[in-house]
């Protein structure tokens, strides 16, 4: 049996209420085992041992999590920040992600509490034509979501902040800052290996933290599953000052097998329309969204304050981007870095194309109802209901949105 036969089979099975398969060799109990337990396991799963005498995989890793031992890949999964780049070069096939289908499907089942799905902004055509956003909140429902939050929104809120500290910073003499909102990967590597500029980088958590605190502060006892396009986000939930806020997580690929293995077809399903976020928040899935946001807020905010971005895609060229920030080489004085070539919607678990879900993404983006972060009902009544009058207290006095550095 093929893992992928096998993680199907387990999916069947749980959503069914029957047994789960036996007579497994070893080597399957050993990936059973991983289905079911998951936050047993490293974020990169060794379906099985094999010869790598080439170390492409180890080579491939800017973190240095995995090393060859006797000719067998071992990860450190200190180190590990879910970048997946071993992953995509393991010619044998023999490392694969961290999967919390089977654990979600279990937090549906029992549902001892509400459970919400938080969806990533990166979204918009993963799962097929018919997919849209209403027939997708309508689709989790189905299988047991109580509800689905546009994590876009939360991005919304972030702008505001990230906004507001630019302006502030910009008062600073040779000031830049590096935009800490979105990528744990880009997080990483600042944090390890450019601790010099590390003080450049605003102590805010990503939207999916800040979507999954907000939403536990407002409705007590409820379970939180991020849905994405990124492996490193499984990671981000688990970091010692964030963990409490995500319950699981799940990638665009494994949300598209569970609807796949549940039968769940988008052409039948009535949509149920809800609109969460802004054009700002919606852009965050492609690359240079984030500095396109912030640049829109702080025009607003502040018309004499000038934000010149430059962006990185992909992890060598984050690493390169921070290096030349280091030596004094490059010019702007805001920097976002992105793990993944086009940003989220490049993510390793994407499902489509980055560069269609990038038109995609754009397109929704210019839908919004709302263009800007303080122009959204949906963000103002959070800020109301978690007892603020203004956004800009809230920003002020609220804890939720930051974390240690």
């Amino acid at each position: 049996m093929t893992f992928n036969e096998l993680h199907r089979s387990v999916i069947k099975a749980k959503k069914d209420g029957t047994p789960l398969p036996e007579n497994l060799t070893d080597k399957e109990q050993h990936q059973l085992d991983c289905l079911l337990h998951p936050d047993d396991h490293p974020l990169v799963w060794k379906l099985a041992d094999c010869d790598c005498k080439d170390s492409e995989c180890a080579a491939a890793c800017t973190f240095h999590a995995l090393e060859i031992h006797d000719g067998k890949a071992v990860l450190n999964p200190d180190k590990c920040t879910g970048c997946a780049k071993c992953i995509e070069a393991c010619k044998n096939e023999n490392l694969t992600f961290s999967r919390d289908s089977i654990k979600v499907l279990e937090m549906l089942k029992e549902q001892e509490n509400p459970v919400y799905a938080l969806m990533a902004p990166a979204f918009i055509g993963q799962f097929g034509a018919d997919a849209s956003p209403s027939r997708i909140r309508t689709a989790l429902k189905q299988i047991g979501f109580s509800g689905m939050i546009e994590v876009a929104a939360f991005a919304d809120i972030l702008t505001l902040k990230e906004s507001l500290e630019f302006t502030r910073n910009m008062k600073q003499p040779q000031a830049f800052q590096l935009t800490s909102c979105c990528c744990p990967v880009w997080i990483k590597l600042i944090r390890n290996d450019f601790q010099k500029i590390a003080g450049h980088l605003p102590a805010s958590v990503s939207p999916m933290i800040a979507c999954g605190r907000i939403a536990k502060q407002l409705h007590k006892g409820i379970q939180t599953v991020f849905i994405g396009p990124c492996l490193a986000k499984k990671a981000e939930a688990k970091e010692p000052d964030l963990q409490g806020a995500i319950d699981a997580v799940l990638t665009f690929e494994e949300l598209g097998y569970m609807f796949d293995t549940l039968q769940v077809d988008f052409s039948k399903i009535k949509g149920e329309e809800k609109e969460h976020s802004a054009t700002a928040g919606r852009l965050y899935a492609r690359t240079g969204g984030v500095s396109h946001a912030v640049s829109e807020c702080v025009e607003k905010i502040a018309p004499d304050c000038h934000l010149e971005p430059v962006f990185a895609n992909g992890v060598a060229d984050c690493k390169k981007l921070l290096e030349d920030i280091l030596n004094g080489k490059t010019e702007g004085n805001f920097f976002e870095g992105m793990a993944c070539a086009g940003g989220c919607v490049g993510g390793p678990k994407k499902i489509i194309d980055a560069e269609k879900a990038t038109e995609l993404v754009n397109d929704y983006a210019a839908a919004a109802p709302y263009k800007t972060p303080a122009e959204n009902p949906y963000v103002i009544d959070l800020i109301h209901r978690l007892g603020f009058f203004t956004i800009e207290e809230f920003l002020k006095s609220s804890d939720i949105l930051t974390r240690s550095l």
